[in-house]
């Protein structure tokens, strides 16, 4: 019967780790259990948007995108795949010593941060230039981490601190910008609650960073059981507290209700219910 019931991760004797700093067996079996968070959130999400109310469905579509990459990523790091063997710089016990970096969480990273920086834009009412500027500080803050994770000199703290540079400027936007302009629509209360969250979430980045992939502080699978905890707290959770608070807001002052026609203006008028069928033409007379 024990047989029957028997789980074995094999992930890692399928696909043999590298690099004097690995992924262990308990590390895959923890990216497992977040890939099924993601995986289960995924399909829960995504059928959810078929009940929208009124047809809203921009939270819906952006966190079901974010979701569904996330799965794609942590399936590929609990499989030990998507990585490169960098040699290491800080804290190396030998000149020989290297780490496994895996780039499907920095692939991870450039979806789901400028996706909760659109969500938690369109929340706030801001105007689509700064939502634009804010994707982009998102976009520039992984890539930087990234170049920074593959660079084998020093200078890796160079990209690091531009990167943060961009995280500091993304954190202010979202915060002072963002909160001025909910105020405006009425929705400061669960904008605050919601950035706050993100931001605080998104300080620790910088730091389970600076400890894994950058500094070498700590070993490869406490590194993803750090960034594992971050990203299930940052997606998934987030993308259903989104769809918990959005029952009470007024889609239409915030000027994001679409329909089929496309986005509703600022008025509120839906055009299907409005527009008027045309008149069928009478037999023997040219229609208009």
């Amino acid at each position: 019967m024990g047989v029957i019931f028997r789980r074995v991760n094999e992930a890692l004797s399928i696909n043999p780790p590298s690099g004097s700093e690995e992924l262990s067996v308990n590390g895959s079996d923890w990216l497992w259990a977040v890939t099924a968070i993601y995986v289960v959130s995924f399909i829960t999400f995504y059928a959810t948007s078929f009940v929208a109310r009124s047809g809203e469905k921009i939270f819906h579509y952006l966190f079901t995108i974010a979701l569904l990459v996330g799965s794609i990523s942590y399936f590929a790091i609990a499989s030990d795949l998507a990585y490169e063997v960098v040699p290491v710089t800080n804290y190396k016990p030998t000149a020989s010593w290297t780490r496994q970096i895996f780039w499907a969480e920095y692939v991870n990273w450039a979806v789901s941060f400028p996706v909760v920086t659109i969500a938690l834009g369109l929340l706030s009412g801001v105007s689509w230039a700064t939502i634009i500027y804010n994707v982009a500080l998102a976009w520039t803050w992984v890539i930087s981490y990234l170049v920074s994770a593959f660079t084998t000199t020093n200078y890796k703290w160079g990209f690091y601190a531009f990167g943060t540079i961009s995280w500091v400027l993304l954190a202010f936007s979202t915060l002072f910008h963002g909160t001025t302009s909910a105020r405006r629509v009425n929705v400061s209360g669960d904008h605050t609650l919601l950035a706050g969250w993100i931001n605080l979430l998104w300080l620790l980045y910088p730091i389970a960073w600076g400890l894994s992939d950058g500094g070498n502080r700590i070993g490869v699978t406490p590194g993803y059981i750090f960034f594992g905890v971050l990203d299930v707290l940052l997606v998934p959770i987030l993308s259903f507290a989104f769809l918990f608070l959005s029952r009470r807001w007024d889609y239409n002052r915030l000027n994001i209700a679409f329909t089929r026609y496309g986005r509703v203006p600022q008025a509120g008028e839906f055009p299907e219910k409005t527009a008027t069928a045309p008149a069928a033409p009478v037999v023997g007379e040219q229609a208009a």
